[in-house]
């Protein structure tokens, strides 16, 4: 997730990989990879000044954000503000750790932040000011949309811009799969799917349309789109799309209590 972020903040106009600052605690090798494939600057953790940096954005595993944490306590200016990409751990939590009032956001991008096209959510913390604010949601952008949340709204989220992208690479292997049954090859059986899901996903955005509206302006009565979407109903498609994002919320939300508990007794 942090390379995809990378990636996006390099390749967007309202930022400059000099700019980009990045560093680990061992992984000297994936910081000289990443500073020769986005000609950023990756330092060891231990020679990071942190008081000069604007932003600092812990991108890790929620296990190794404790640490972190602990380190950059005396280390953190007031005001410098702090962005947690780690999942599952709230705001308060990570406030715990760290000086009075320090202003701390988290958010959750998806995958697809990889291509400048992530669904980010942005959740302020107490002591975040409204310019601070702005300036992640204008961060976020370089990688793809933004949405600023209340932290509640976290779990349904991640149920379903989090997870996401999986429903529909699950939903395109059974659309290849069929083409591939019904004779195509497989890279063109892909390539009508990705094309026709894209072109669906676009004229959502360029009409602004409701979704309902666009899908029965396709359907003709007794045509071949209404015996499809008969056979979407008769399987119960709907029901399994809220299903899986509410299961994904759910188990968002079990993983966060865990990870308050591993937090609360160090």
């Amino acid at each position: 997730m942090a390379e995809g972020m990378i990636a996006g903040m390099d390749g967007s106009d309202s930022m400059h990989h000099e700019q980009i600052y990045v560093t680990n605690r061992t992984n000297s090798e994936r910081l000289c990879e990443l500073q020769e494939r986005y000609a950023i600057t990756g330092i060891p953790q231990a020679e990071v000044d942190w008081s000069s940096m604007d932003i600092i954005i812990l991108a890790m595993k929620p296990k190794d954000l404790t640490a972190s944490l602990i380190d950059l306590q005396d280390k953190v200016q007031e005001g410098q503000l702090i962005i947690s990409v780690a999942a599952g751990i709230q705001n308060e939590q990570i406030e715990h750790y760290l000086p009075e009032n320090q202003p701390v956001v988290r958010i959750m991008p998806n995958t697809s932040s990889t291509i400048g096209e992530s669904a980010t959510a942005i959740a302020p913390g107490t002591h975040v000011f409204v310019e601070q604010l702005t300036l992640v949601t204008e961060l976020v952008k370089t990688f793809g949309e933004a949405f600023v949340i209340a932290e509640e709204q976290m779990d349904v989220f991640t149920g379903m811009a989090g997870s996401g992208p999986a429903y529909f690479y699950k939903l395109m292997e059974h659309f290849e799969e069929t083409g591939v049954a019904a004779g195509f090859d497989r890279d063109t059986a892909r390539k009508i799917g990705t094309q026709t899901m894209l072109g669906a996903a676009r004229m959502l955005v360029e009409t602004e349309e409701e979704p309902a509206i666009l899908r029965k302006k396709v359907t003709s009565p007794n045509g071949t789109t209404a015996a499809g979407l008969d056979a979407l109903n008769d399987a119960g498609a709907g029901e399994a799309m809220t299903k899986a994002i509410l299961s994904a919320a759910e188990r968002s939300n079990e993983i966060s209590e865990e990870l308050k508990k591993q937090l609360l007794t160090r």
